[in-house]
């Protein structure tokens, strides 16, 4: 049984560790990340972006492939189906599909039109007991066609989103959506730390963990962060093992070709990442 996002980041948050966000794009992916995080003993949130959605044929088609290889892996652990950076209209939509936990990301409208949005999304959200994650600040970078070029959060205008009562909060603090360039200045601690003491003791949400050096990591969940989301990293891990096996011409040996075969390197890789990561935000052993 799938479950919202609410305890196991309050537990987060408690037990000073984070739980990854790991965003699938495929049947491959999602069994991955489950059969990596069922060894690890670890809670997990899987990520569904509304282009990822869409790529899979739907919020309905994601929400019941995901329960149905859950039920089938016979997984333990819990795991949270959750949307990210949802529009408003995609929140509502996933609400119905199925999803146990939405992000509302209203960070590109004033703060005004932000809260007015938010609050009706957590109230419609918590109606059905489901966890809601909102945003303030932008995320640099580009993902689904939506450009930000990473405003650092108002810790009084998260404050404001806080208090409507959403579950956590991500807020933007230098941290980018896909690879890091080489003269990245690093996370923003002053503003994460005022946020922090705003929102009250509210877990907090680091996006864009791909590729953040593992003392900022570290550094981040030590004040407040509580759900770090990986994306980019599996993406380029996946990658990497399928060039391999192909260059090595494993494609065009036997019948390596079948998917089956094809896309496994790709899909251990997934698996060995993710447990490195668990390992690194320490949700090990956690469920």
């Amino acid at each position: 049984m799938l479950v919202n996002a609410t305890e196991m980041l309050k537990k987060a948050h408690e037990g000073h560790y984070a739980v990854a966000q790991f965003n699938i794009n495929n049947l491959e992916w999602t069994k991955a990340v489950l059969k990596a995080c069922e060894e690890m003993k670890s809670p997990v949130i899987l990520g569904v972006s509304e282009g990822a959605a869409k790529y899979m044929c739907g919020f309905k088609t994601v929400a019941d492939m995901v329960k149905n290889i859950h039920d089938q892996m016979g997984i333990t652990v819990p795991v949270a189906l959750h949307l990210d950076h949802g529009t408003y209209e995609g929140a509502k939509a996933c609400i119905e599909a199925g999803f146990t936990s939405v992000m509302f990301d209203g960070s590109h409208y004033a703060i005004d039109e932000n809260i007015a949005k938010s609050k009706e999304i957590i109230e419609y959200a918590h109606s059905k007991g489901i966890s809601v994650e909102c945003e303030v600040g932008g995320i640099g970078g580009t993902e689904d066609g939506v450009t930000s070029n990473g405003e650092v959060a108002d810790p009084q205008e998260c404050k404001r989103i806080n208090d409507l009562g959403c579950d956590f909060l991500a807020a933007g603090i230098g941290n980018i959506h896909g690879k890091y360039p080489a003269d990245w200045k690093g996370l923003n601690f002053e503003v994460l730390g005022e946020v922090q003491k705003a929102c009250e003791g509210t877990p907090l949400v680091l996006h864009g963990g791909s590729g953040i050096p593992k003392d900022q990591i570290l550094k981040a969940i030590s004040l407040g962060v509580s759900k770090i989301n990986v994306n980019t990293e599996l993406q380029l891990e996946f990658a990497a093992a399928t060039r391999k096996y192909i260059e090595a011409g494993k494609d065009v040996e036997g019948k390596g070709y079948d998917p089956r075969k094809l896309l496994a390197p790709g899909a251990d890789a997934i698996v060995a990442k993710c447990k490195s990561m668990v390992e690194e935000f320490g949700s090990a052993n956690k469920a």
